[in-house]
């Protein structure tokens, strides 16, 4: 398939108000994405949600008025997290959702995600055909002046999405007497995910929720979790939640401030749905990412970690195709199937929250059950040639794999979004990794100099 010219590894995504991230192309986009989901002669709807950047007031407008322009309604939910969009998608019968964010990355980025009329994310080919369309001039598909979509704002969609979420916890089970920090990063879930906790019981401690467009993941969330581990030690708490911009990835820490992360929080919860008859396929699905203590650490228990090439829709791709309802990613994308499409950092804590008030134990005895491996990731920066292409770097890639043996890996990744190349090693051998990676880097930035 040939390489995409506007979409990433997750939707389009860019500096805000330079290419793609301009209203013009956000415009093409909507006009391509709506034009393409048109089946039928019934009135099509889409939903169009965002995160709190600034830049979201320029975006939005620009997608509604493509939808519009080929016939589609437009459904405005405004800030929202990106799991709501998915899950509003399939609640409203629409044709098509779309979630406005960069999620964890800085305020200067924003993103376009879209999800199909099942609430799942578009595959590869799908957003190749949108692109297609992109490059047209678009009147073949333009809507005559009377067929024109209409937008509307969804005044309830909060509450919705919170009655949702709350409906995957256990019914049998509340959260009173536990005190909780939540960081939603000033973020989408700035309103709905401490409302949560509260409707469950929770003693809520609130952290980056107060966005002003400009302060989104900055200095908090689950990319920067020094804020909530040490609210979790100031308050007492007995748990601390990370969000990030959009809500669908978290980082946890335990009672002393400990981080838990999305390798930790799949580990807990596939043990406990194991043991209670709930989990399916007999194992795990993440990605390449995840350490290789979590596969040993499943593999001990009975049950298998398959894996993914980074991006959460593959993992959920690869969930649907062999029947796996849990999966997810190191970064804290947690795919729990039976309750959505998506990732959804505050459902993920849900869950851990269940196996922790069905346990009575505090987050430092039962929410660390493996110890990882050492890994280590660095990324090497390219202006031109991709350093993989040199035979010398392609050699110091073998010898490191050959180095490391069968009780490591060495995994080397090009960035879907940026001009990066990131190395990973991981061993039981602290100081050999280190070794490998930095021998793998210095033959890069060689070839580059």
């Amino acid at each position: 398939m040939a390489s995409k010219k506007f979409f990433g590894t997750d939707g389009v995504r860019g500096t805000a108000n330079k290419p793609p991230m301009t209203a013009e192309i956000a415009l093409k986009v909507g006009e391509a994405a709506g034009a393409h989901f048109l089946r039928g002669d019934h009135r099509h709807q889409v939903i169009i949600a965002k995160d709190t950047r600034l830049s979201g007031y320029m975006l939005e407008p620009a997608l509604t008025a493509g939808f519009i322009s080929v016939g589609m309604d437009v459904i405005l939910v405004g800030p929202m997290p990106t799991p709501a969009v998915a899950m509003l998608t399939r609640s409203l019968r629409a044709d098509l959702g779309v979630m406005i964010s960069a999620s964890h990355n800085p305020y200067q980025d924003n993103g376009i995600k879209l999800f199909g009329p099942d609430g799942f994310k578009l595959s590869d080919e799908v957003e190749a055909e949108i692109e297609a369309r992109m490059e047209d001039d678009g009147d073949g598909h333009r809507a005559g002046p009377a067929r024109l979509g209409r937008a509307k704002r969804l005044d309830d969609a909060e509450g919705r999405y919170i009655e949702f979420v709350k409906n995957s916890f256990p019914r049998k089970l509340r959260l009173d007497g536990l005190k909780i920090v939540i960081d939603c990063a000033n973020g989408a879930a700035y309103r709905v995910a401490p409302a949560v906790l509260w409707e469950l019981g929770a003693d809520v401690v609130t952290v980056g929720v107060e966005p002003d467009g400009l302060n989104i993941n900055k200095g908090c969330g689950s990319t920067d979790c020094g804020v909530m581990q040490a609210a979790v030690v100031t308050h007492g708490a007995d748990l601390g939640i990370a969000l990030d911009g959009d809500a669908d990835r978290v980082i946890m820490c335990d009672e002393v401030g400990e981080l838990l992360d999305g390798d930790q929080i799949m580990a807990l919860v596939a043990e406990y749905w194991a043991r209670t008859d709930r989990l399916r396929g007999g194992g795990v699905v993440a990605t390449v990412m995840s350490n290789l203590g979590l596969e040993r650490y499943l593999k001990s228990i009975g049950l298998t970690l398959e894996r993914t090439k980074v991006g959460d829709r593959y993992v959920v791709e690869h969930m649907q195709k062999f029947g796996y309802n849990l999966g997810g990613e190191q970064s804290g994308h947690i795919i729990l199937s039976d309750y959505n499409t998506t990732g959804d950092g505050l459902m993920a804590a849900l869950q851990t929250l269940a196996v922790l008030a069905d346990s009575g134990r505090r987050a430092s005895e039962a929410a660390r059950v493996f110890s990882p491996i050492p890994q280590i990731l660095r990324n090497v920066s390219y202006a031109h040639d991709n350093p993989l292409e040199y035979p010398g770097v392609k050699s110091a890639i073998a010898d490191g794999e050959s180095r490391l043996g069968p009780d490591g890996r060495v995994l080397i990744r090009p960035s879907g979004t940026e001009p990066v190349v990131r190395v990973m090693a991981e061993g039981d051998d602290q100081v050999l990794i280190d070794e490998v990676v930095s021998d793998i880097v210095r033959a890069m930035h060689d070839v580059l100099e």
